[in-house]
């Protein structure tokens, strides 16, 4: 393609390498890229609480989506700009019917407030049993009504003897196109939000507010909570160490997150 009027990343797989750092050589082509005056934006599965240390390593501040497209974050202006949520009697709906069809599974919530870290104690509520796939010291233990008695941004759901492909497809099975059912860690764990909201949507979005066509965008990813934005970005770039579904996708594949994938590519332009 040429040169691209937006980049937008990944952050765990893909932009970081697996130190959860950002390597000298990426930070030096990302600066390049804002100094081109192209915006670099971050697109995560992560909550907004989790993005300014990622945003701060990899020196912006503009727009970031997260939780795979239910929030629209402003960085720089520590902003929840927009969020598509789940009610919930929805949520409760949801649950029911995925416990019915697969037993054993364990429930938990994400929240978002008015900024990254407005009632970040309360942003993520689990119920006993539930196990993190990561370190989540902001999250807090409640009875499942409770983790399902407010409106949320998505559903977590995890399972101690099936992988997240196999949680999936159980979840779709029961879901259908109800809702969003993704993943974006192989360990058990899906993440679940309202209906057509993706990676893809969010990203959408941003490119709409700063004049972007889809043509003019490029995209990293590395799992298939990035499918959705490989597929619709003008050229999408998966990682080596990529998952299939996402390498199945992309227009390129790229060197793995270890060895500077994203700056391998970017290098052509800036």
């Amino acid at each position: 393609m040429q040169k691209p009027r937006l980049v937008a990343s990944d952050v765990d797989g893909t932009l970081l390498t697996p130190a959860e750092d950002v390597s000298p050589r990426t930070a030096a082509v990302i600066a390049r890229v804002l100094a081109a005056e192209v915006p670099f934006v971050l697109v995560t599965g992560r909550p907004p609480r989790w993005v300014p240390r990622v945003a701060e390593l990899a020196g912006v501040a503009g727009y970031a989506v997260c939780a795979n497209g239910a929030v629209l974050y402003d960085i720089g202006a520590d902003h929840v700009i927009g969020k598509h949520e789940l009610d919930a009697i929805r949520l409760q709906e949801l649950a029911r019917a995925l416990l019915a069809a697969v037993p054993g599974c364990r429930i938990a919530t994400e929240r978002v407030g008015a900024t990254a870290m407005d009632g970040a104690s309360e942003q993520f509520l689990a119920e006993p049993g539930y196990t993190h796939p990561w370190p989540n010291p902001d999250s807090a233990a409640a009875p499942r009504g409770v983790v399902l008695g407010k409106s949320a941004i998505k559903m977590l759901v995890r399972h101690p003897e099936m992988t997240s492909g196999q949680l999936a497809e159980a979840a779709t099975a029961v879901f259908g196109d109800e809702v969003c059912v993704t993943y974006s860690s192989n360990n058990g764990l899906i993440e679940v939000s309202a209906a057509g909201v993706t990676k893809a949507t969010g990203l959408a979005e941003v490119a709409d507010r700063l004049g972007v066509e889809a043509a003019d965008v490029v995209a990293f990813g590395d799992m298939p909570n990035d499918v959705p934005m490989l597929s619709w970005a003008g050229h999408g770039v998966a990682m080596a160490n990529a998952h299939p579904q996402a390498i199945e996708v992309a227009d390129e594949v790229t060197g793995p997150n270890s060895e500077d994938g994203l700056a391998l590519v970017l290098e052509r332009w800036f």
